[in-house]
């Protein structure tokens, strides 16, 4: 089953649970994306709070998207996260997630759902690193999170990267762990990658005021549109 088939299903048994929330953010079935940040009770969900206006603003300009310009947030206890084409999960402190964020978690990426999580934390202590690993071990399996290989689809969905993830300036500057991580990491259920994890902060990359990017030598959110269109057709 692919994304598609999966968010469709997801939407015709879930309707009549979900029609308040659905009614109450405007009908789904009027776009083709919408950003969703998963809020969860441990840790610091509401991080980079200016990148999703500039994800969305970039599928906007770059491509012919129905794109919601308005970004959702939902507890990871919500059953209505389980439709989101997009989730976004990243913090700086403790990932510890409650028995229903857990299941809902698995569900969504078991069954077609595309999570992208960014590590925050590598100016510190690595404490969100160490804690979200060791709860996608203890859910998915000690093997589950593997690196991808820079001849991934993921860099060629819209956007060539032939290089691999593009470096941040949080890397590149020294700050934090001094470490340019020259890879990312994800779940692949049934060769569909559902779960994508970054540990170079490109949420805090993606961070700005949208008014700076004329100032940028290249854009740097093409490869979140890479990341978003990879979402929505895998």
């Amino acid at each position: 089953m692919n994304r598609n088939a999966f968010l469709r299903l997801m939407l015709g048994a879930a309707a009549g649970a979900l029609l308040p929330w659905r009614a109450a953010r405007g009908a789904t079935a009027d776009y083709d994306f919408w950003f969703t940040r998963l809020r969860y009770d441990s840790g610091d969900w509401d991080v980079d709070a200016r990148m999703p206006s500039n994800l969305i603003t970039s599928l906007i300009d770059y491509t012919n998207l129905r794109v919601d310009p308005k970004e959702h947030v939902l507890a990871l206890s919500d059953p209505a996260m389980l439709t989101a084409p997009f989730c976004y999960l990243a913090g700086h402190k403790l990932v510890e997630f409650n028995p229903l964020e857990r299941r809902h978690f698995e569900r969504y990426v078991r069954n077609g759902g595309f999570v992208l999580v960014d590590d925050c934390n590598h100016d510190i202590d690595g404490l969100f690193a160490r804690s979200f690993e060791a709860q996608m071990a203890a859910i998915f399996g000690p093997r589950a999170l593997n690196r991808l290989g820079n001849d991934h689809r993921l860099y060629r969905s819209f956007f060539r990267f032939p290089d691999g993830p593009p470096a941040t300036a949080f890397e590149l500057n020294g700050w934090g762990d001094d470490l340019v991580h020259e890879w990312l990491s994800g779940i692949e259920i049934d060769g569909r990658l559902g779960l994508l994890y970054s540990n170079k902060d490109y949420g805090c990359e993606w961070d700005y005021d949208w008014r700076n990017k004329r100032f940028l030598a290249e854009d740097n959110t093409r490869f979140a549109v890479n990341i978003a269109m990879y979402a929505l057709t895998s």
